[in-house]
């Protein structure tokens, strides 16, 4: 370990000197460090407003620092997704970004759901944090709205102004949860003139989109827009049960309205209100080995009694099991070690529905040319109905008529209000920031896992168990739990200036956190479990920026960030832990090169959580007691108990992206992240004595990185042009389960588009734009989750070993390739 410190220093120390060499300067302002500058969505497909060569690179605009700066001239390592590279990659909704368009950012599903996403960014990776009294690392906000769940966050994108991908702890201007960073939505508002475009597209696996977005013309100083948005794919994996959904479909539909108020100059009002919905059904669960330890496989005598060698299997005496044995493999079960588009076993699934709504409000006044004072007030909810039956017999043993496949279901409903106010503002050398924030939610879930299929005598078939056990009405709750939480921040941030090219920025957030909650059913029995947290503490940031020339910026960067603490009521007690909290050391460079010709932005980054959050987590998918008779009650149930790891967790990174245009038309660009995560053996609560237990960060890739190439070409009079894009994205294997050593497969991602852009259909403005494009270009496949629980034995509680759920490695894979044709009408 001493040595992997001693390298990282030398890398960071490596990236300063790098920034100092004599770089040809440029004669305007540094540009932006995404593969494309900001655009206005509306308008027509050209590359956004660039400085007077048309080769040269152009300027971004960002909001990381609470107010608008040029990205190149902004110390905060960012990346920038924006309207261009949001068509070009085919992006719909946040998981569309799983595959790795920006290294350090990792999107991934929690279990296979698309109802919940678990996103990170810089090891500060969630295994679980989709309960009600849980938080993610990472913030994801909506103009400038925090959004407190995960569920819900797949919804279909409205029209996207830019995401900002904001790396590194962000604990002064954004606060609580956003150690590892922030992903930022910004929106297009209203612009107060005629316009908008029409789009709509089909593809393959039965797909379609459509959106409209409209802007109109000001009336009485109100200017008004409304966006709306139509996605649909049917399954990539079909179900064999009739009249059943498939996996990895989805039918998502929303909605917004912003009205902009400008009633007299230097004052404006935006009132926005959302609602979409979200249809859904989770990728698919299968096996990808049978017996993978090499165990013997016993038969089933004529009493049904697993035997091997004419004995019965597993008799577990005094901490020693004598003739183990594991269950036979049913011969309808497929083990396949590829993606598969059939699945071998009907079960009944039906769409989990994400149901989200907002309203917002946000005031700007300049009460002095050098002084803004702003408001941003939010009432946000989510509903959300899961329904869960990827596994069928792929996660769990046969055994003769017994029951089988996990139909994993849960409500959750969450209701969320912040308030906010800030002051921005400058004076001679100084810029700065202050604010107040408020906020509070509430949230409940219940949730039941029934068993939907029955094996019969011999294995070689199936039926269906009352439908009646799954409904709603009829649960048996394995868990009801609620939570509200109160939180409350004042916050400061300010840029001094003393000569020119020296930049110092101080900033501090104190956080006053209360939550409280109760676990009030476990296994359909009543409990009286209760949680209590109150919480402070503040968050510091120093940062001194250095102008080596006009056009090269270094800095270098001390912040803070945490993760709240909270319950966890998957455990059996509403098991409490506590806060999370990071030191960052960081130093980058943002360099335009060459006359904004080619641009290199570099970040090194040493972090020491302490605290680290760490879930052991355990589905029971032995039908038996260890006796191997005896039904075992809690067959199907998750239990989960979170701890916080002993000493301090390291996370050490290197983070590069360059983009180059070396002729008009042509664009290449290329972003790589290294990250080394180590966290401290843990006790392990879920086994007999707590044993310590090595915890990985989940996925969390040692190598990422991304490619892409664009190039434009003229066609025929005006600004018609064919456009080319692809790009490629590849990562390392990575954990899935914190506290499992298997890993995942590397991956390798090509998308690609091509279009005949801004054809003019007339002289009043109108321009069509029609485009084919693919992801997952040559149909890559692998396995992005994997789980080895079940092909091992468990421990009993006399210590001797229980074999009766061995069975296999199970595992979910990417989506296959998809394709389709769109058309824009812009106007």
């Amino acid at each position: 370990m001493t040595y992997c410190s001693r390298h990282r220093l030398r890398l960071l120390s490596g990236i300063a000197l790098l920034a100092t060499l004599p770089f040809a300067p440029s004669a305007s302002a540094a540009a932006a460090a995404s593969p494309a500058a900001a655009a206005d969505p509306a308008a027509p497909e050209a590359a956004p407003a660039e400085p007077a060569e048309n080769a040269q690179l152009g300027d971004i605009v960002v909001t990381a620092t609470r107010r608008e700066t040029n990205l190149q001239k902004t110390p905060i390592a960012i990346s920038v997704i924006d309207p261009t590279v949001i068509k070009d990659r085919h992006i719909q909704s946040l998981i569309d970004l799983a595959d790795g368009s920006v290294p350090s950012l990792r999107v991934a599903t929690f279990e296979a759901r698309q109802s919940a996403l678990t996103i990170g960014i810089r090891g500060i990776v969630p295994f679980d944090q989709n309960q009600t009294a849980r938080d993610s690392g990472v913030g994801v906000y909506i103009d400038g709205v925090y959004l407190g769940r995960s569920q819900g966050l797949n919804a279909a994108l409205f029209d996207v102004e830019r995401l900002e991908v904001l790396r590194g702890p962000q604990g002064t201007l954004f606060g609580r949860n956003t150690e590892g960073g922030a992903l930022s939505i910004v929106t297009k508002g209203p612009s107060g003139e005629f316009g908008g475009r029409v789009t709509g597209g089909v593809g393959n696996y039965g797909s379609y989109n459509s959106e409209i977005h409209l802007d109109l013309p000001a009336v009485a100083n109100v200017a008004v827009k409304v966006d709306g948005v139509v996605q649909h794919q049917d399954p990539t994996t079909r179900n064999p049960l009739s009249g059943q959904a498939g996996w990895n479909q989805y039918q998502r539909a929303g909605g917004r309205v912003s009205a902009l108020w400008k009633p007299f100059d230097g004052f404006s009002a935006l009132f926005s209100y959302d609602q979409a919905r979200d249809e859904n059904t989770p990728f698919y669960s299968q096996l990808v080995s049978y017996n993978p330890n090499g165990y013997n496989v016993g038969t089933y005598n004529a009493s049904n009694v697993l035997t091997f060698g004419g004995n019965r299997c597993n008799v577990a005496a005094n901490g020693v099991t004598t003739n183990p044995c594991i269950a036979p493999l049913s011969p309808l079960v497929r083990v396949a070690g590829e993606r598969v588009s059939d699945a071998d076993i009907g079960v009944p699934q039906q769409v989990s529905v994400d149901k989200t709504h907002g309203f917002s409000s946000t005031l700007k006044y300049d009460v002095a040319p050098h002084l803004q004072l702003r408001s941003i007030t939010a009432w946000r909810g989510v509903t959300t109905d899961q329904w869960d039956n990827s596994g069928g017999a792929h996660r769990s043993i046969y055994a003769p008529n017994t029951s089988f496949s996990r139909y994993s279901l849960s409500y959750l409903r969450q209701t969320q209000f912040s308030q906010e106010f800030q002051a921005v503002g400058s004076l001679p050398q100084l810029d700065y920031a202050l604010g107040l924030y408020y906020f509070t939610e509430g949230a409940r879930e219940y949730a039941a896992t029934p068993v939907t299929n029955k094996w019969n005598a011999t294995g070689t078939g199936y039926t269906i168990n009352d439908a009646q056990t799954w409904q709603p009405a009829n649960w048996l709750r394995q868990r009801d739990s609620n939570a509200t939480a109160h939180s409350y921040a004042a916050f400061g941030q300010a840029t001094w200036t003393p000569v020119d090219p020296i930049h110092l920025t101080v900033g501090g957030r104190y956080t006053k956190d209360k939550r409280r909650g109760a676990l009030t059913v476990i296994s359909g029995v009543a409990t009286p479990y209760t949680f209590l947290y109150d919480n402070s503490r503040f968050d510091p940031m120093v940062t001194l920026a250095f102008d080596a020339t006009q056009n090269v910026n270094l800095y270098a960067k001390y912040a803070t960030g945490y993760r709240a603490g909270g319950a966890n009521d998957r455990s059996s007690n509403f098991g409490a832990f506590g806060p999370e909290s990071v030191r960052s050391y960081e130093v980058g460079a943002k360099m335009d090169l060459f006359d904004h010709h080619a641009r290199l932005n570099l970040a090194g980054y040493i972090m020491d959580r302490k605290g680290t959050q760490i879930d052991f987590d355990f589905v029971d998918t032995n039908p038996f007691l260890a006796d191997g008779r005896t039904a075992n009650p809690n067959y199907t149930k998750h239990t989960e108990n979170t701890g916080n790891a002993p000493g301090t967790s390291k996370i050490r990174g290197i983070e590069a992206d360059l983009t180059v245009k070396p002729v008009e038309g042509v664009t290449l660009g290329a972003s790589y992240a290294y990250t080394y995560t180590n966290v401290p053996a843990t006790p392990n609560p879920l086994l007999p004595g707590n044993p310590l237990t090595q915890v990985f960060v989940v996925y969390t890739p040692r190598n990422a990185g991304s490619a892409f190439a664009d190039y434009e070409l003229p066609v025929g009079a005006g600004d018609t042009r064919v456009r080319f894009h692809i790009d490629g994205n590849f990562a390392d294997p990575v954990y899935s389960f914190q506290n499992e050593t298997t890993r995942t497969d590397k991956s390798f991602i090509v998308n690609a588009r091509i279009a005949l852009a801004d054809i003019a259909l007339n002289n009043n403005g109108q321009r069509l734009t029609v485009s084919v494009w693919s992801r997952n270009l040559f149909d890559e496949s692998y396995i992005y989750r994997r789980s080895a629980a079940n092909s091992s034995p468990t421990v009993n509680n006399d210590g001797s070993l229980n074999y009766g759920g061995v069975l296999g490695d199970y595992a979910n894979f990417n989506p296959p390739r998809t394709f389709g044709v769109e058309g824009t009408l812009n106007f």
